[in-house]
């Protein structure tokens, strides 16, 4: 069991832990010096997601109108000369 908890971390727990103090109180540090809190990036995170959603999907609204437009006119260009075609 000690084994497969090894495994899992990278390393002996006591050493994964402190790795990860280190790194979060550089992290820490680096994020205090831009002037950065947890809420400001959860709520970045959540303003991003937002607007790829609106973004992608408001595109792909508008890309569907586009299709149709388009073909109002394709589709029966394309059936006259068809018919054209097939009464040679």
């Amino acid at each position: 069991m000690a084994d497969r908890v090894t495994s899992f971390l990278g390393g002996s727990p006591l050493s994964v832990v402190v790795r990860l103090l280190v790194i979060s109180l550089l992290v820490g540090i680096l994020l205090s010096w831009f002037d950065l809190r947890p809420y400001d990036l959860i709520d970045w995170s959540v303003d991003f997601v937002r607007w790829a959603w609106v973004s992608v999907f408001g595109s792909l609204n508008r890309a569907v109108e586009y299709v149709l437009l388009g073909a109002a006119i394709v589709v029966p260009v394309f059936l006259i000369s068809r018919l054209m075609k097939s009464s040679r």
